[in-house]
């Protein structure tokens, strides 16, 4: 077999093996992989030697079995009777976009634009569509513009339920500035703390590929979580088992430590921050043992690991999702943010780095909102999200379709996601889709949310498009592999016709290659440079400069500091006090809780946690894909083994999951690797595909669309109180 690229044709001579060069296309990571191909057909994906994400992680050995699913949406459909019939008829391209611009004219014309709506969600996370059709103003952005020339402000999507908050809200708050400009400095450090975040389920893992080298050289890894995580297991990494939904109290008990026993950066408290001696007196009652009685983390173990972090010469923190999902969410974040800067781990080896801000990136081409245009939906009720993401927030899209609240909605597109699975009250949210004038779901696969749809537009995979992918430094086309399957179209071709079809095509590029190239404007690469470049091209960086805020290299004026209100390290943020928000990184009590809720308690005695990605999903993704459901042919329920005890329930034995809100059947999985009083259950259940127990089970009927991060407007999915009982 020889080793190639593929062609722009994506041409492969019949009866002939090849490996070829490529990216993974299962999600959108890029993970840079040899393709075996034959007879044309994708066989098997390896590692890229030497490429900068050179991994196949357990989804993308299933490549095979993704791209050729015989579940696959292939043709354009449109319903045909009633609403969740499952009827539907196959149409052309040409009379889905017909039946489509004549529905949004409508709806428009009698509701005025803004009654339209488009969610996308994880599935169009391919960078080469976010870049494009990304709203102005956003640093970063997975919403779709493409309506705004046509006069909605109401674009939206999955970043009303995650990263927002971890990635954008909290850093944002605390020095201004924001995940795409940061990174965790792991291969120079020698302590990190894996905090709501679980890389050995991430995609792709690579961050467990580099905590195993600092373990090597002799680092340290904590996982605070209150599962003994895949992450905890696979690096046999000390464990901090806790409390679902208190990682606030325990952020801030540590930051007591280090202010009583004078272990902060003396320097950077004095010159660059912003609110420490509020936060000194606000930490003080946080002692150790009050914070064990909150989270149950040993008061020696709070201490331990305070003066580790504050000792370590470079210690960096891997967060994601885990922390946004409570009712501290924010703040939460916030403090954990503050204890890394104040024991002198921001913008310093092994530490938290700052971007440079003037580094060369890709072009990303944003669209404005809407001149003259209502507000979008949610901006008044989260001002905090809408500012940094300049689109409508999802939470309260019910509320306008059902109730016209602050204006009606009428119509959605809703793509690469499934918002029934993703959301809590489900029932709510269904009720809402099949009250819509007009529901289009552009996907793969059928989703929860097609039954009510009225249009289906089948998308590819990422094998079958031609695209881009950066790195840190780093630019690669993403190749054409195979041709797109039956009648299958890439993402943003299918936004890219819209749009002209709507009368302002001009706006985007109308072919994959016009869309590389914009993205290369202003880099000094062109389009054939690329495209001759196996492994990608460099994109020259600046050298590497630390402790920015000293020199002046962060702040458009030059000035030492930070690009925040005071020009501080804001302990107290100023920009949550302009909106009335408590300015400290404030730890609140999780409403649905033990503590907050005694009585609720009583008959609901254990604290529910759900999300926590596992190897044989990717959330809804992948229940159909017949060896990764064979890893786990159902939902699972993690609990305790005392906890199992108490209640007669043995491993494996089939349970029904109890809220306020309704009742869920899961398969129990008894386990010490989970604290006592917490109940994980598996996420991502609901979908019309795969085994019988995972179509049954949604546990979003069991969440709380009422119990959210004020500041954020996210779910609480980590903290909310429920039972487990023996099915019947």
């Amino acid at each position: 077999m020889d080793l190639d690229t593929v062609s722009r044709t994506g041409t492969v001579a019949p009866h002939e093996e090849r490996v070829v060069a490529g990216l993974c296309g299962v999600c959108a990571a890029g993970c840079g992989v040899e393709i075996v191909l034959e007879d044309g057909r994708i066989k098997r994906l390896r590692p890229r030697p030497g490429h900068p994400r050179g991994i196949v992680c357990t989804r993308g050995t299933r490549a095979p079995e993704v791209v050729y699913s015989p579940d696959r949406l292939l043709y354009p459909q449109l319903r045909v009777g009633r609403r969740r019939a499952g009827r539907f008829e196959r149409v052309s391209w040409d009379e889905a976009y017909a039946f489509l611009v004549e529905r949004l004219q409508t709806i428009a014309a009698e509701h005025g634009p803004e009654a339209l709506a488009v969610y996308t969600g994880r599935g169009n996370f391919e960078l080469g569509l976010n870049d494009t059709f990304a709203p102005a103003g956003p640093t970063e952005s997975s919403a779709n513009a493409v309506l705004f020339p046509f006069g909605s402000p109401n674009t939206t999507g999955v970043g009303s339920l995650c990263f927002v908050s971890y990635g954008m809200i909290a850093p944002r708050a605390c020095f201004g500035e924001e995940y795409r400009n940061l990174s965790e400095d792991v291969d120079h450090a020698d302590l990190v703390l894996v905090w709501g975040a679980n890389p050995a389920t991430a995609s792709p893992p690579e961050n467990l590929v580099r905590l195993k080298h600092l373990q090597a050289r002799g680092g340290r890894v904590i996982v605070i979580d209150p599962r003994r995580s895949e992450t905890a297991r696979a690096l046999r990494a000390e464990w901090v088992g806790i409390r679902p939904g208190t990682d606030g109290a325990l952020a801030i008990g540590m930051l007591h430590v280090l202010i009583a026993e004078g272990r902060c950066d003396r320097r950077f408290v004095e010159e660059f921050t912003h609110g420490f001696e509020e936060l000194a007196a606000y930490a003080a009652d946080f002692t150790p043992e009050r914070v064990e009685a909150i989270t149950g983390v040993p008061a020696e173990t709070v201490r331990e690991v305070a003066r580790a972090v504050a000792a370590a010469s470079g210690c960096s923190l891997l967060m994601y999702t885990g922390l946004e999902y409570s009712n501290s969410g924010v703040q939460a974040i916030r403090a954990a943010l503050t204890l890394q800067a104040l024991a002198g781990h921001l913008d310093a080896p092994g530490g938290k780095l700052i971007g440079a801000p003037d580094r060369l990136r890709l072009h990303r081409h944003v669209t404005s909102p809407p001149d003259g245009a209502r507000p979008a939906i949610g901006s008044a009720e989260f001002p905090l999200f809408h500012e940094v993401r300049r689109e409508a927030h999802a939470a309260l899209l019910p509320r306008a379709i059902l109730d016209g609240e602050p204006y009606p909605v009428r119509g959605m597109i809703v793509s690469g996601t499934s918002i029934l699975t993703a959301w809590p009250e489900s029932s709510r949210w269904r009720h809402a889709l099949e009250a819509l004038d007009l529901l289009v779901v552009v996907n793969r696969f059928p989703t929860a949310d097609a039954a009510s749809a009225d249009l289906l537009l089948p998308a590819t995979t990422m094998f079958e498009i031609e695209s881009y992918q950066e790195y840190h430094g780093h630019v690669e086309l993403r190749r054409r592999v195979v041709e797109p399957l039956g009648e299958a179209r890439n993402d943003y071709l299918i936004f890219a016709e819209l749009a002209a079809r709507l009368g302002y095509g001009e706006r985007w590029p109308q072919t994959e290659r016009g869309l590389v190239e914009l993205a290369l404007e202003g880099t000094g690469i062109t389009y054939e440079e690329l495209a001759a470049s196996p492994d990608g091209v460099e994109l020259p960086q600046p050298a590497p400069t630390y402790r920015k805020y000293e020199t002046g290299g962060l702040r458009p004026d030059g000035r030492p500091g930070f690009n925040t209100p005071t020009g501080r390290f804001e302990i107290a943020s100023e920009w949550l006090r302009g909106h009335g928000y408590e300015p400290l990184p404030v730890y609140t009590e999780p409403a649905e809780g033990p503590i907050a809720a005694p009585e609720l308690a009583r008959r609901f005695p254990l604290v529910l946690t759900s999300g926590a990605r596992t190897k044989a999903d990717f959330r809804s993704q992948h229940h159909n894909i017949p060896s990764l459901v064979a890893l786990q042919p159902s939902p699972l329920a993690h609990l305790h083994v005392a906890d199992a005890a108490a209640r007669g329930i043995g491993d494996g034995d089939e349970v029904d999951l109890v809220t306020p809100r309704g009742r869920v059947r899961f398969r129990a999985h008894v386990t010490e690797d989970i604290v006592r009083g917490a109940v994980e259950a598996n996420m991502g259940g609901g979908g019309p595909l795969g085994t019988p127990a995972w179509r049954a089970a949604n546990v979003n009927e069991l969440t709380d669309a009422g119990n959210y991060d004020a500041l954020s407007g996210f779910p609480v999915f980590k903290a909310l109180l429920c039972e487990v009982e023996p099915a019947v």
